[in-house]
């Protein structure tokens, strides 16, 4: 569930300055989640699990909204393909089941490295 994602940043000094980025590095770190530039060119990354990143966007919306408008959209967009890595496996099991009724307890099981009990627990709540 808490799968590393990375999410590119470009000129993010330009847009919101040094001072500010240095405070979302502090931030970052204290999510276990790494803001760094991108080897000797101007472009930023924010690397760290799915869930890591999803709680620092939350806490910059928080904390300071007004200082970072531009990041939190970068990285609010940068989530949305990864949504299926913050949804529980229980969810996401049920949800999968839900989608397709035919679907297998080994290919549920391959596609998400569950156990078959996890599976047949997700089955159950399916059909419930």
């Amino acid at each position: 569930m808490n799968e590393a994602i990375v999410i590119a940043l470009p000129s993010l000094i330009h847009r919101i300055g040094r001072e500010k980025v240095t405070q979302a590095q502090t931030l970052a770190d204290d999510f276990g989640c790494s803001l760094k530039r991108v080897r000797r060119s101007r472009n930023w990354q924010l690397a760290g699990g799915a869930v890591d990143v999803q709680s620092f966007t939350q806490a910059l919306k928080q904390c300071q909204p007004v200082m970072a408008p531009y990041l939190i959209t970068k990285l609010e967009a940068g989530l949305l393909p990864h949504a299926d890595k913050l949804e529980p496996l229980e969810v996401k099991l049920v949800r999968m089941i839900r989608e397709t009724p035919g679907i297998t307890l080994g290919e549920l099981m391959e596609q998400t490295q569950c156990t078959i009990i996890e599976a047949r627990q997700a089955r159950f709540e399916a059909d419930s």
